[in-house]
């Protein structure tokens, strides 16, 4: 199953000013994220060992690699059980692109307007870091805790 294609953003309405890779980089954020907390999947531990540490080094970003390594498509095998369960619950969800847009489209013509860099990354990836640790906490209870 795919969570997202770069093409499913530019193939429609999409801004005839802006380059189509614009269209993958909100992916590209949350990959590149997954990237560095170690939640890629096997394809990509076995075949693309150098991808992983260029984005790593930040000599690639989550955008690059999603085209040289994803085809422009982000699916289920580009994670780990672990980051499949929570792309599933923050990725699928509208919670990741409110974040996205709040984050770093305000202002902008567009969420297809934000600059692929490591400073929106970064502005991100504090976001997804809590949003992470909240679905930890929340998957470490047990079912008697729905208080909490």
């Amino acid at each position: 199953m795919a969570y997202d294609r770069a093409d499913w953003h530019y193939g429609g309405d999409y801004p005839k000013d802006l380059p189509p890779e614009n269209g993958g980089t909100h992916i590209g954020v949350f990959l590149a994220w997954a990237i560095n907390h170690g939640l890629e999947g096997e394809l990509h531990q076995t075949n693309s060992q150098a991808s992983l540490a260029a984005v790593r080094q930040r000599r690639m970003t989550g955008r690059e690699f999603l085209e040289k390594e994803c085809d422009e498509k982000f699916w289920e095998t580009d994670l780990n059980e672990e980051g499949n369960a929570f792309a599933t619950f923050y990725y699928q969800s509208d919670a990741y692109f409110y974040d996205y847009e709040m984050t770093l489209a305000k202002g902008l013509p567009t969420l297809y307007h934000v600059a692929d860099s490591w400073q929106n990354y970064d502005r991100m990836a504090a976001v997804i870091d809590r949003r992470f640790a909240a679905w930890k906490r929340r998957q470490q209870r047990k079912w008697w805790q729905f208080w909490r």
